[in-house]
């Protein structure tokens, strides 16, 4: 589960720079960090207990969740004013992810099938967080792209109007495809923690 919105843009970041230079650069940075948090328990009700208990909550939904990725777009740009045009001078796009997982403290006391059902649980977990961060990362390119190759303007409002409409396009698609995400996971969860838990049992059990 994705926790993104538009937490800064980078109209609100920018520099508005008037001078004389020629090229435009872009470039996208991107930065990702990993956090746990713990929870306890014996049973597998006590750990469907922890989580939705200690699981962080997103802002979308008001929920809480096993995991979660924080995603903060921003970034800075210059605005380069010669020969009666107005167009982009350097453009940095930046990306923060924050991925939020599960750490059971009681995981190296458990044998047998709650083992099992959490290691396949756990890693389900970072497997989808991890693709939120990718989604993200593939918007924040596509961002960076499409400030590049916006073409100048009379003047450098409307240059930072075109800025604004380039960025509110490219984040609108990043939430819709988060969401679009979410709703096949959603959807597939059943099967694919089957499809995981027998992997496991298979790669567990004794060979014959």
């Amino acid at each position: 589960m994705k926790t993104a919105r538009r937490l800064s843009v980078l109209t609100a970041a920018a520099a508005l720079l008037f001078g004389l230079g020629d090229g435009a650069s872009a470039e996208t940075i991107v930065r990702k960090s990993i956090s746990y948090f713990q929870i306890g328990g014996t049973t597998a009700e006590d750990l469907d207990r922890e989580l939705e208990r200690r699981g962080p909550e997103t802002r979308s939904s008001g929920s809480r969740h096993p995991g979660a990725t924080q995603i903060k777009f921003g970034g800075e740009l210059t605005y380069v004013h010669s020969a009666g045009q107005c167009r982009i001078g350097e453009t940095k796009v930046t990306l923060n992810t924050k991925i939020i997982l599960p750490s059971w403290k009681n995981r190296k006391k458990a044998h047998g099938d709650l083992a099992l059902i959490w290691d396949a649980l756990s890693s389900d977990i970072k497997r989808h967080e991890e693709r939120h961060a990718e989604i993200a990362r593939q918007y924040a390119r596509q961002l960076e792209k499409a400030l590049k190759k916006l073409r100048p303007q009379r003047n450098c409002e409307a240059m930072q109007a075109k800025v604004a409409e380039a960025t509110d396009k490219v984040i609108s698609a990043h939430d819709a495809a988060q969401m679009d995400f979410d709703r096949v996971e959603a959807i597939n969860f059943e099967n694919r923690m089957i499809r995981i838990l027998e992997y496991r049992a298979k790669r567990n059990s004794p060979k014959n």
